[in-house]
């Protein structure tokens, strides 16, 4: 059986595709005695995932991660792998070794961990784990079919620039909100009667309404100061 090696040796922001996508370089080995091995085509499957629990985090980020690991003194037991992404990619022909791009679409969408993750980093690196798997079709005379060990695995710590880098390309200064589709007919109805020009005016009326004080509640109901003035009356 093949033995293959899998190493990520950068990644980079791509700034053509229509939405985030990070492009990984992945240099892809087949070893072989005596020779190098000849490799036809290679389908893989590759899952990455974020390791938060090996590197460490200040005050401020430890603040935008509890919602989605708790308070600091919990962090022993909740700091777990978080699911970022799944893709598969065909390498093409080569003998020994070659490199590759891996182009993983990604989201801005803060109900996905993996965004909130990244977002709540202010710098450093973020613990990435490739696993891979897959089939291979190998051989010099003809090829052999062979599968990809499931153990195969690449360690890596991508920049948090590249991920800011990444959304401010496709969200300049912004961030990015999903609703429900209901609600989101009621707020573009709200734009409509208020002749809103855009989003941020909408959302800025509604949060101006809500930060008004409220009314002054009226005084409490005191059957003793009525009485008084009802005994007076009938007195007269």
């Amino acid at each position: 059986m093949t033995d293959f090696e899998f190493t990520c040796t950068g990644v980079r922001a791509d700034p053509y595709a229509a939405g985030p996508t990070l492009v990984f370089r992945l240099r892809v080995t087949a070893g072989g005695t005596p020779a190098p091995t000849r490799v036809h085509a290679l389908a893989l499957r590759c899952q990455l995932r974020i390791e938060p629990a090996r590197r460490g985090y200040g005050p401020a980020e430890e603040a935008g991660l509890a919602d989605l690991f708790g308070e600091r003194s919990r962090w022993g037991t909740t700091l777990q792998p978080v699911q970022f992404a799944q893709v598969a990619l065909m390498v093409s022909s080569f003998t020994g070794e070659t490199e590759v791009d891996v182009v993983v679409p990604c989201t801005y969408d803060m109900d996905i961990a993996a965004s909130r993750y990244f977002s709540a980093l202010e710098d450093g690196e973020a613990p990435l784990l490739m696993l891979f798997s897959g089939t291979a079709f190998t051989g010099a005379g003809g090829f052999h079919v062979e599968p990809v060990p499931w153990d195969r695995e690449a360690s890596y710590r991508m920049p948090v620039a590249v991920w800011r880098e990444m959304v401010e390309q496709h969200f300049p200064g912004c961030g990015w909100l999903r609703l429900p589709r209901d609600l989101m007919d009621e707020l573009l109805a709200f734009r409509s009667r208020h002749a809103l020009a855009s989003w941020e005016a909408t959302v800025r009326t509604l949060l101006d309404a809500a930060a008004e004080p409220l009314p002054e509640p009226a005084p409490p109901f005191r059957l003793g100061a009525v009485l008084p003035r009802v005994t007076e009356r009938t007195a007269q």
